[in-house]
């Protein structure tokens, strides 16, 4: 018979694998007696899941909702699947999960078996992503988790950046949030080398590893790390893109998610407002909204609409 520990992680997962199992079934799949199995059921319990029994001669116990999600114990494929999943969902393919994707994918990755993280890694390699036209720079998923790692664990991160220019610089700093605005990643963190607050676009840094040198979290120049870096992206080269949209504020703010702000307008209508560098996006937005619209800001977001007007209309051919 397995120790207890190791036992009733065994029963935790033959409870996770099927929805209701027999006592006696469950008991025998365990080798020990059915009051073993009592006191192991108890045990779970008492850990915070919450196992339901029914009495009788056919009774037997099976997993409830609970008021938490307690710890759940995966098997080498679940786990493998897992990681994949959050890796492709930390890439923005769902607007407003990819932050808590990195969150879990880091909780994943720090206690998987090298053996396992061979396996995601190789997975990860050999798939293609798809992208459409003029989409963000991919951001590699285990770049990500080791630069949220760091994050949390308040530890100081060398790497290699390349700016806008082209030009490669090594830098040290200390990470404090990640970031994700504008199907972009962005790390802030506070430069040593640099002596300030800075925001490194995630996929231009390569190489990121910790120095094992701890630090105290030093107080940021803004109300949060996601202002710093809309202030930031202000700075930068691109178009800022303010459009009034005959559509209910609430509705559009849902669409738009962190790729924009929504303010109301009335009489319906709402404001948005983006910071972009490509105006292909805000116009496939817009469309994807699907009502009317007003364009205030730039004027060269109304000729690229109308330049796909025009497109569309060849398309379609005549009425």
């Amino acid at each position: 018979m397995a120790n207890t520990s190791s036992r009733t992680l065994r029963l935790l997962s033959l409870l996770q694998t099927h929805r209701y199992w027999p006592g006696p079934e469950l008991a025998v799949r365990l080798g020990v007696s059915v009051r073993t199995l009592r006191r192991d059921i108890d045990r779970l319990r008492e850990l915070g899941y919450p196992v339901e029994a029914s009495r009788g001669v056919d009774g037997g116990y099976q997993l409830a909702a609970g008021a938490a999600l307690p710890p759940l114990v995966l098997d080498d494929e679940e786990a493998v699947a897992l990681a994949v999943g959050l890796q492709a969902a930390a890439h923005g393919g769902v607007a407003g999960i990819a932050e808590s994707s990195v969150r879990a994918l880091t909780k994943v990755v720090q206690v998987m078996p090298p053996r396992l993280r061979r396996r995601v890694d190789a997975l990860r390699a050999m798939t293609v992503p798809v992208t459409w036209g003029s989409a963000a720079p991919s951001t590699d998923p285990a770049v990500l988790t080791a630069l949220a790692q760091a994050c949390r664990d308040t530890e100081r991160l060398e790497f290699g950046y390349t700016a806008r220019s082209g030009e490669r610089t090594d830098r040290h700093v200390e990470p404090l949030r990640l970031v994700s605005l504008g199907r972009r990643w962005y790390l802030v963190a506070y430069d040593l080398g640099r002596h300030d607050w800075r925001s490194f676009r995630v996929d231009r840094i390569d190489a990121p590893r910790t120095t094992g040198a701890r630090f105290l979290p030093r107080s940021l120049p803004a109300e949060d790390a996601a202002a710093f870096v809309r202030a930031s992206t202000d700075q930068v080269p691109g178009w800022t893109v303010e459009v009034l949209v005959a559509a209910p504020t609430a509705r559009v703010r849902k669409m738009v998610e962190r790729w924009g702000t929504v303010d109301d307008a009335g009489d319906g209508r709402c404001r948005l407002t983006m910071r972009v560098d490509s105006l292909d996006w805000p116009a496939m937005l817009l469309g994807a909204i699907g009502a009317d619209f007003e364009v205030v800001s730039p004027p060269e977001l109304l000729d690229h609409v109308r330049g796909w007007a025009r497109t569309f209309e060849r398309a379609t051919g005549p009425a």
